[in-house]
């Protein structure tokens, strides 16, 4: 018996029919597949999008591995076999990028070296974030693998979009410091409690994945989190800029741009995944909310309480 606090999306639940209806099915033109979800070969639409017309890329491409998700299969290969996999997409990524755009690619520590091998080539790298997603996993003969990277390239590295104000993070501060005469330094003195925004690191520990009683969790089993696309899209995009996931998976790039106002384009090669990504997208209509990002800024995991007591007192406030 399923628990009624589980909020996983399937797709029996849907109205399968009329949720395709809105995917798009044939490439017409650039226009006509922007804030679309596109059922087509991720590969040959690539070919098909103009010359500088993308602002930023953020993509989750099937790792090296052998893996069976729930209507597709991979099987693992050499690295240099991967490696050709990855020159048919990844010089189309920087012929469609603009001249200030970035490129978020997500990948393990196996598939890491042929990614950073050919990104490299086409792409100049900022950084690399680790991710440590953690979960329960078996592992009695090695470490317990719990960590993903996520690299950052950029076009020219001269000239990209960081908008490092709408990534920092409200964490709050046990021990402050205060100035010689007794004032806050560099952080916010509040009636009950005192947060400092912080610069965000390379290291994300603060990042929960998606599970069954989370309203964004799927059936996907490697979906990413609403709050680290939303991280990468508010530090490296502005409003109305377009992005682009080449491998749609789980579909939380799409719902996460359009919860901040980016359009996206979206391909899936999987019908059912796409239906499922249509309607996370109607969802996101209404629903705004993104983990732990409150007032336009990130808070820090185990602020639960603050945040309530400060909804709180804004309800109050509102009321009288």
């Amino acid at each position: 018996m399923t628990s009624t606090r589980n909020k996983t999306i399937k797709v029996e639940n849907l109205d399968q029919e009329t949720l395709y209806s809105n995917v798009i099915t044939d490439f017409k033109d650039f226009q006509s597949i922007i804030n679309k979800t596109i059922h087509w070969d991720s590969i040959k639409l690539l070919k098909s999008i103009p010359d500088n017309s993308v602002d930023l890329i953020v993509t989750d491409p099937p790792y090296n591995l052998t893996k069976e998700y729930a209507w597709t299969k991979f099987a693992a290969s050499s690295n240099e076999n991967y490696e050709k996999w990855l020159e048919l997409w990844v010089p189309e990524l920087r012929r469609i990028s603009k001249d200030n755009a970035s490129v978020y690619i997500c990948c393990d520590w196996k598939s890491s070296i042929p990614v950073y091998n050919i990104m490299s080539k086409y792409f100049t790298i900022i950084n690399r974030i680790t991710w440590e997603r953690e979960k329960w996993r078996w592992a009695s003969a090695n470490w317990k693998n719990c960590i993903e990277d996520i690299y950052f390239w950029v076009v020219n590295d001269k000239h990209y979009t960081f908008n490092i104000d709408d990534v920092k993070i409200k964490r709050k501060v046990i021990a402050p410091y205060k100035t010689d005469d007794w004032k806050a330094k560099d952080w916010a003195e509040e009636k009950d409690w005192n947060f400092r925004l912080t610069m965000p690191s390379n290291v994300w520990t603060d990042i929960s994945i998606p599970f069954w009683s989370m309203p964004e969790n799927t059936i996907h089993p490697t979906q990413k989190p609403e709050k680290l696309i939303a991280k990468i899209i508010l530090a490296s995009s502005n409003k109305w800029d377009i992005v682009l996931d080449p491998f749609l998976w789980s579909w939380t790039t799409s719902v996460v741009a359009k919860k901040l106002w980016r359009k996206y384009i979206w391909i899936e090669k999987e019908k059912d995944y796409s239906i499922i990504a249509e309607h996370r997208l109607k969802l996101a209509e209404n629903n705004k909310n993104i983990q732990w990002y409150e007032d336009w800024v990130f808070w820090e995991r185990n602020t639960l309480q603050e945040r309530q007591s400060k909804k709180a007192k804004e309800k109050i406030l509102f009321d009288c």
